[in-house]
């Protein structure tokens, strides 16, 4: 049985402003494509006979994960909750710890969310081929065959041939320099690390009991204290904190004498910048990335997408121009590595910029913020079929709905009424209020906040069907 394990944590900052600290980019679509990234990691699989997945995310996405597993049709995927980041050897313990109870002979096909891999069945032959490797107790990951001298990835040498699925590692190398990098592709023998696993459960808990023994008892006791929370399982904080925080490749897989490797040569990239965007997406006949609503004239070599407004550049080249409804980022390609300064900044000057976009989603739906002003704000909710907000109140702003289409189940104070199209209701500061979508389609409203403090942790959440504080 081949259990996929998708790793969905991450901030994603290289791609900011569109990936954001709430909404990564793991979690978010590029280019034409619909599917988001961790969508197409597990639509990618489909052929191969796998099991029901596991995903592993930060608490803080857990909804955002749970509804583009539900857009997707997968409805009995296990979601693990990291309430603190320890690097990924602690996060495979998890997944490994889970499905061992269950049968330590499971096959783990440990998967980054947010790769883009552009030759699905390549992939899919890579796979088969690992998975053959693992059930002799190899531990396997997969070896990117490297299409020039890439300075940002680790490298693996290849050993001795196994058969003709894969080879022993010889050794891991870091990311090199230009020249050393240069030498490694003209080599031959040098793969780019890929972060793609695969062994069972039990052979990996057996290495790390060997070479890891923290990681394991800190594991299994955040596993063993911690709980199931709706479709999500809950590790225990304090002992999950406790955990050393290594990667699988310096806890593990530089360490054993099982280590194999695969060679993959299917389009793959990590996707860890906007160069490396423009580096896999089909160009115009100068060199240009062009997405959205876009204009370019005498521009070469540039990346110019487009969210919500007409973007036009004149006689620019190696640029990378992405805009958003509330920033606009203009760099030069050869320093997009350097954005998270920028996001740093943004965090240290107490902007919001870094934390999400207007568009924000929610378990219940989302909201758009549409205008702001000192004391007031506009938003745009949807509210899901058959979902509702928390019972909940506010101590510095009143609300004002109005209903643009669907019904709304809407309760103030001790009223409840249903309102329509064009139909609203006034909340005042204090007063305890729900909304609900009773109906069969999207609830669509215009709220209206006006206060002296109109930000977002000003919710008193008195009742919640979603588990929130």
């Amino acid at each position: 049985m081949l259990y996929p394990v998708v790793m969905a944590g991450g901030s994603g900052t290289r791609l900011w402003p569109i990936s954001r600290q709430l909404n990564p980019k793991q979690f978010l679509s590029f280019g034409n494509d619909s599917a988001t990234l961790l969508q197409a990691t597990l639509l990618r699989l489909d052929g191969l006979a796998i099991e029901a997945p596991l995903i592993i995310c930060n608490e803080q996405h857990r909804f955002l994960a749970a509804e583009q597993l539900r857009q997707i049709n997968i409805d009995n995927a296990t979601i693990i909750l990291e309430p603190c980041g320890r690097n990924t050897a602690p996060a495979i313990a998890l997944a490994a710890l889970c499905l061992a109870q269950q049968n330590p002979n499971a096959m783990m096909l440990v998967l980054a969310a947010d790769h883009m891999i552009m030759d699905a069945n390549a992939f899919q032959q890579a796979v088969v081929r690992a998975e053959s490797l693992a059930r002799d107790g190899l531990l396997v990951t997969f070896g990117v065959v490297p299409s020039y001298p890439e300075t940002r990835y680790g490298y693996i040498e290849r050993g001795d041939i196994l058969d003709d699925n894969g080879f022993f590692v010889r050794r891991f190398v870091e990311k090199p320099d230009l020249v050393k990098a240069k030498s490694y592709v003209e080599d031959g023998n040098y793969l780019w690390n890929s972060g793609i696993f695969m062994f069972s459960a039990g052979r990996y808990l057996e290495e790390l009991e060997l070479l890891q023994p923290r990681i394991l008892a800190a594991c299994q006791r955040a596993l063993l204290q911690g709980c199931c929370d709706l479709d999500f399982i809950r590790i225990d904080e304090e002992a999950f904190a406790e955990c050393p925080g290594e990667s699988i490749d310096y806890a593990v897989m530089e360490q054993t004498s099982a280590a194999a490797v695969v060679p993959l040569d299917a389009g793959w990239s990590d996707v860890g910048s906007w160069s490396a965007l423009w580096a896999i997406y089909e160009k115009d006949k100068k060199g240009n990335v062009l997405q959205g609503d876009t204009l370019a004239q005498d521009c070469h070599n540039t990346y110019i997408s487009s969210d919500s407004r007409l973007v036009a550049a004149l006689g620019v080249s190696d640029l990378v121009v992405v805009e958003t409804k509330d920033a606009v980022l203009v760099a030069h390609k050869d320093h997009t590595q350097d954005l998270e300064k920028i996001v740093e900044h943004l965090k240290n000057d107490k902007r919001h910029e870094h934390l999400n976009h207007c568009e924000v989603h929610r378990p219940w739906g989302s909201y758009d913020a549409v205008a702001q002003g000192k004391r007031y704000q506009v938003k745009r909710i949807t509210v899901k079929p058959g979902a509702r907000l928390s019972l909940q109140k506010h101590h510095h702003r009143a609300e004002h709905w109005v209903v643009v289409s669907g019904l709304a189940r809407v309760t103030v104070g001790k009223r409840t009424m249903l309102l329509t199209e064009n139909q609203s209701t006034y909340i005042p500061v204090g007063e305890i209020h729900c909304l609900e979508n009773p109906g069969k389609i999207p609830l669509e409203l215009i709220e209206v906040q006006s206060g002296s403090y109109l930000g977002e942790d000003d919710i008193v959440r008195l009742e919640d069907v979603y588990g929130r504080i």
